[in-house]
């Protein structure tokens, strides 16, 4: 049996919550534009909402998900754009939902594109969200993670 830290909890519980609320705002997002990615309206369908749905919310999610989780939040960025999407997709292949008259499910090539899209827009994001914490992006220098004795001599110190 495995035995799990309260830090180790804590950091699962962000990361469900972070995943949780990435998939709402993401959720809401695509009820809010009514743009579908997944139907396929010919070049009619590529609309600024359909770009904001694609490029803009998905950056909003990715920022979202790695303010609450933290630090790593970029990685669990990626996931809320691929859970909606898919589930959206498999809605209209399965005539969960209907789809409109005068369109059509986009191919999974294509839909697989856009999704690639979405989730590279949220991972962006999750960058973002991760410098706008940390206030720098990269490693930390040694000096502010590490303390060094005054023990040592400057000989040792340097190597």
């Amino acid at each position: 049996m495995i035995k799990f830290s309260s830090l180790d909890r804590t950091r699962f519980l962000k990361g469900v919550v972070a995943l949780l609320m990435g998939c709402a705002l993401n959720y809401i997002g695509d009820q809010l534009l009514g743009a579908q990615v997944e139907l396929y309206r010919g070049l009619q369908g590529f609309s600024p909402l359909w770009a904001t749905d694609v490029f803009v919310l998905p950056f909003f999610v990715g920022l979202l998900v790695a303010a609450i989780f933290g630090m790593g939040g970029k990685w669990l960025s990626y996931l809320p754009p691929l859970i909606i999407r898919s589930a959206s997709y498999y809605g209209f292949l399965n005539h969960i939902s209907s789809i409109p008259q005068g369109t059509s499910l986009a191919p999974i090539g294509w839909w697989g594109f856009f999704v690639i899209l979405a989730i590279e827009s949220s991972a962006f994001g999750g960058i973002m969200g991760e410098i706008m914490m940390k206030g720098t992006y990269g490693r930390s220098p040694r000096h502010r993670i590490y303390k060094e004795s005054s023990g040592k001599n400057e000989s040792d110190q340097e190597a």
